[in-house]
């Protein structure tokens, strides 16, 4: 898995809707696949969330984006609730259902958004790692889509003028620069692989994940959702 070594900032209007397919094509059989019980399992990095929450969660804000419905107040931690509890009445295969259906026809809304939309598509390929992990499957936060996935995040990292950071990582030749450019503090360094990378900067907990070097900043420091 190779990309350049500086991801640059022209976006790529497709790669949002390219990352949904990926994990689509991943996720949903894997869903399809589960016990019912499953889906009641704990997720660890959303607190208070079970599986089937953070599903509800992803088909409601992917439907939203597919419907055109951005109201005052979407996508706040009231709305996430308010669209969970519309859903605790559906079957799991429902949930499933339109959580496929909204990760097949965001990505060319999102495409049209100008940018203002892609960091939705990071997070649910995301939340489809919390829930892997919730799973024990292997891969999470990785897999197909990870390359797709550093792209969008470095490309937003330096669009919001965040903390510098040079990582080498095992999964790409060349390393990956994230953060704003322009000079004014010396980057930080990472040594490591693109899934620890992608817990440090969403907020994931990095107990378990392989050893990785971390200089400069601090993991805190790292966190887009924060």
């Amino acid at each position: 898995m190779t990309t350049p070594a500086d991801v640059h900032d022209v976006r790529d209007p497709e790669q949002p809707g390219r990352l949904l397919l990926t994990e689509r094509d991943a996720l949903i059989p894997l869903l399809r696949g589960r016990a019912e019980e499953d889906f009641a399992l704990p997720v660890r990095a959303c607190p208070g969330w079970s599986v089937r929450s953070v599903l509800a969660h992803c088909s409601a804000a992917l439907l939203r984006v597919v419907e055109n419905r951005f109201e005052e107040g979407a996508f706040s931690p009231e709305s996430n609730d308010r669209d969970i509890a519309e859903r605790d009445g559906w079957s799991n295969a429902r949930v499933v259902d339109e959580l496929e259906r909204g990760m097949t026809e965001a990505g060319p809304v999102i495409a049209r958004a100008g940018g203002k939309l892609d960091g939705l598509a990071l997070g649910e390929w995301v939340h489809a790692g919390d829930v892997r992990e919730a799973f024990g499957e292997p891969g999470a936060y990785g897999g197909a889509g990870l390359p797709d996935a550093l792209a969008l995040l470095a490309r937003i990292t330096r669009e919001r003028g965040h903390v510098p950071l040079h990582a080498d990582l095992d999964d790409l030749d060349e390393p990956l620069r994230l953060g704003e450019s322009g000079g004014e503090r010396p980057p930080g360094r990472f040594i490591g692989d693109g899934p620890t990378l992608v817990r440090l900067y969403t907020g994931r907990p990095v107990d378990g994940a392989p050893a990785f070097e971390l200089v400069g900043v601090e993991a805190k420091d790292l966190n887009i959702f924060g």
